[in-house]
């Protein structure tokens, strides 16, 4: 929250209409005319522009003019993006805001355009009608945009290789500046194809160095990896505070399960069964972040430009600094720490009956790593076990809960068993039970897990295990979520709810499309529901060869989830009411949900202020754009790993899925790894080659000879590209329509009308026209 503005200072709310109405530039001086300001009050007035800045309320124009947060400046720096018939489209050349970029029509008056498209120009701005008209200043000179990527050498020449995959034309670079091969650089092009080069502009280090490919996506996508020296202080400061006056849960044996590689332990969870036999009672203790992380304060500020967490499997950029991250808001074993606790009374049917909200101290019993966890109920639990099933979980079929974990073990020495984890299993029963009932998206899509040695070199690289304990863990979160949105919506207090939308229409025409080829019937009039989707993956089997792709295909159907103070309820759950609440740590959203609980609840400093409350709508668009920012970054720097990992295997033959199909080639990934890799069409065999859109489909005019999305396939892997993370695949000998290939036909498809010729076949790779 701002702080107060003195009697005198105009507050934010003036302010944003002053310079909204303002028909020139609006600065500091300009501001401090308008509302009588002079001595003291002007260097509060600086201060004042700097926490709303901070805050996202206003950005800050060339010439120190100030304009609203997501709007364009009065007077500014255009790009033309579209000349049409006299219209003439622009849009900020500089754009930082979370929404798209707006486009302006440029007006000429009194002279005929002489603009083209690419054209920088200053222009003046205005509101017109619905939209943005820019008034041309002058016509600037052009700019290029700078290209991230990595320096290497042949002979005496030195090039420039983008780490963006879909750029696959390197460039001569015309100065080194202080580079050397292998360095990652931001560098200016210059000239015109075919005959560009680069100008070396920055240096940003050795993305090839151990723990350092995580550096190429920090880049490109400007992730904030270092901290304000203020907020660094603040946290050193804050994590000082006393605990003060809170429910002592200390005597619990609450433990805290997560990944063995975690950095940060931000929930841990505890059950017993009631004396009364009405099912259980459940703590899920999530680190009281609100309580340190003040709002206005500098960590507050940093948090919010991050959104949250970015996790490599190199290094993790934190949303806290790490004195708070991994450190006195970690919940670790044997320490005393603060908690927001979230006490559920779980039905014998594993509904929610009721909950409440407390500040508490807690102190772990253990830290327990998943498998571990894991491994005890294998031992104790006949029935449980490992490996996935059609919900992604481990030994437990969708329907059946798991064996209850009572009586206790008769083993001497498993105290942590018998006090902790087994109550928990036996609760879990009852949450999985309520799970099964209410038919959530289930979809066994593993994650990759790139496992590094102690230098950061890569030693594997393999999908990531789901058991029964990640389940056990996930709906005890789900638990807590529910509760922490239904708590707030009874007392009537502000939610940033995790909204997961049903389905689109065209989205649903485009999966019956796609089912089609498969002979599976999907009607659309029907009411959507997740089951609807999980019984198209259960028709399937679990040895069908395509079960992997329809998911992948399902899981695209669906809409992306987001932050909104919108109740639309969580399609994917099959929940109404649904909120983040369990990682503050590293989630935005989820301390905003705790600072709401603290207000409501009245649990004392570190509450929701009205500033906040005003904004829900814009802060949530933020962090929603900012998670999946996160989420491209994580997956491009799993790919640079993957291809770091199979550069050693340049030549091999490799058993591969294609997962896409255009005119122009398919695209393949290597089983178990991931990875994207082109196989162009150009090397498919000396025929015409029929793309079939509908069946996703490269289908040979004269053999037959088919390759379809979802097909198992033998590749040659060709290329491997750590900088981009991009593989090049070529068929392999022998095979298909590879050298002494038998040009065996799949059979699953038509081959089509052979009227003439379709305007998208390809011979020998090139397209007829």
């Amino acid at each position: 929250m701002q702080r107060k503005p003195p009697s005198g200072l105009p507050t934010p709310k003036q302010i944003l209409e002053f310079i909204e109405q303002s028909g020139s530039p609006a600065g500091k001086r300009e501001i401090a005319r308008a509302f009588n300001l002079g001595g003291h009050d002007k260097i509060m007035l600086k201060a004042l522009l700097k926490d709303m800045a901070d805050e996202g309320l206003i950005d800050s124009a060339p010439g120190r003019a100030f304009h609203k947060a997501g709007g364009v400046p009065r007077v500014t720096v255009l790009r033309v993006v579209s000349v049409d018939e006299g219209q003439i489209w622009a849009i900020p050349e500089s754009w930082h805001a979370d929404t798209p970029a707006p486009k302006l029509r440029v007006i000429e008056k009194g002279r005929r355009s002489a603009l083209v498209l690419n054209d920088r120009i200053l222009a003046r701005t205005e509101e017109a009608g619905r939209g943005q008209v820019a008034h041309i200043m002058k016509k600037l000179e052009k700019s290029a945009d700078l290209v991230l990527g990595v320096v290497r050498r042949e002979g005496d020449r030195f090039f420039l290789t983008p780490v963006d995959k879909r750029e696959r034309r390197e460039l001569l670079i015309s100065d080194l500046k202080d580079s050397r091969p292998g360095d990652l650089v931001l560098a200016e092009p210059a000239g015109r194809p075919p005959k560009m080069t680069a100008r070396v502009d920055a240096v940003l280090g050795d993305p090839f160095a151990p723990r350092s490919f995580s550096m190429i996506a920090i880049a490109k996508h400007g992730l904030r990896d270092e901290f304000d020296e203020r907020a660094i202080e603040e946290a050193v400061k804050v994590a000082k505070f006393p605990l003060g006056n809170r429910e002592d849960l200390t005597n619990l044996p609450i433990v805290a399960i997560d990944p063995e590689d975690a950095r940060d332990h931000d929930d841990a969870i505890w059950a017993s069964p009631r004396a009364d036999g009405d099912g259980w009672d459940a703590i899920v203790a999530i680190a009281d972040v609100s309580f340190y992380v003040r709002e206005g304060s500098q960590l507050d500020r940093e948090a919010l430009l991050r959104g949250n967490s970015v996790y490599f499997p190199d290094r993790v950029v934190p949303m806290l600094p790490h004195e708070l991250s991994s450190d006195i808001c970690s919940l670790k074993e044997g320490k005393v720490r603060a908690a927001l606790a979230c006490h559920l009374h779980v039905g014998k049917d594993g509904a929610l009956k009721s909950w409440r909200f407390t500040r508490a101290k807690i102190c772990v019993a253990a830290n327990i790593a998943y498998e571990d966890a894991q491994a005890m109920a294998d031992e104790f639990l006949p029935g449980t076990g490992r490996g996935t099933t059609e919900g992604g979980g481990g030994g437990v079929p969708r329907g059946g809960p798991p064996p209850s974990a009572s009586p206790p073990p008769p083993h001497a020495g498993e105290e942590l068993w018998t006090t902790a984890l087994a109550p928990l299993w036996d609760c879990w029963a009852a949450l999985l039970a309520a799970r099964t009932k209410r038919e959530p998206l289930e979809l066994d899509l593993p994650e990759r897990r790139v496992m590094l040695d102690e230098k950061g070199r890569i030693l594997s690289v393999a999908p990531r295990e789901r058991l029964d304990a990640h389940r056990l863990v996930e709906d005890f979160m789900i638990a807590a979520n529910v509760a922490a949105a239904k708590a707030l919506e009874k007392k009537k207090a502000p939610v940033m709810y995790r909204d997961h939308e049903a389905p689109s229409r065209e989205k649903l025409v485009a999966l019956k499309d796609y089912l089609a080829t498969f002979d599976m019937p999907f009607a659309l009039g029907q009411v959507v529901k997740p089951a609807i989707f999980n019984r198209i993956i259960d028709r399937l089997g679990p040895d069908h060869p395509s079960r992997h792709e329809i998911m992948e295909q399902v899981l695209r159907t669906q809409m992306q989830a987001r932050y909104a103070p919108d109740p639309l309820g969580h399609f994917g759950l099959s929940l109404a009411s649904y909120a983040h609440f369990t990682s503050p740590i590293r989630r935005y959203a989820d301390l905003i949900v705790h600072r709401s609980l603290v207000r409501s609840y009245k649990l004392g400093e570190g509450a929701l202020g009205p500033d906040k409350v005003e904004r829900f709508t814009e802060i949530g668009e933020k962090i929603s754009m900012l998670e999946r920012r996160a989420m491209e970054a994580e997956r491009e720097t799993v790919d640079r790993y993957v291809a770091a990992f199979l550069s050693d295997r340049v030549g091999q033959i490799l058993k591969c899925r294609i997962t896409g199909v255009q005119s122009f080639g398919f695209f393949a990934t290597v089983l178990d790894l991931g990875g994207d890799g082109l196989v162009p069409a150009s090397i498919l065999g000396n025929e015409y080659f029929r793309f079939d859109e509908a069946a996703r489909a490269l289908i040979g005019e004269t053999t037959g000879e088919t390759y379809k999305q979802g097909q198992m396939i033998e590749l040659k892997l060709a290329e491997a590209n750590p900088a981009s993370g991009a593989l090049r695949f070529e068929l392999a000998e022998g095979k298909f329509g590879g050298p002494g290939g038998d040009r065996r036909r799949d059979r699953t498809l038509p081959r089509g009308p052979r009227r003439g010729r379709p305007a998208n076949i390809r011979h020998q790779g090139k397209k007829r026209r």
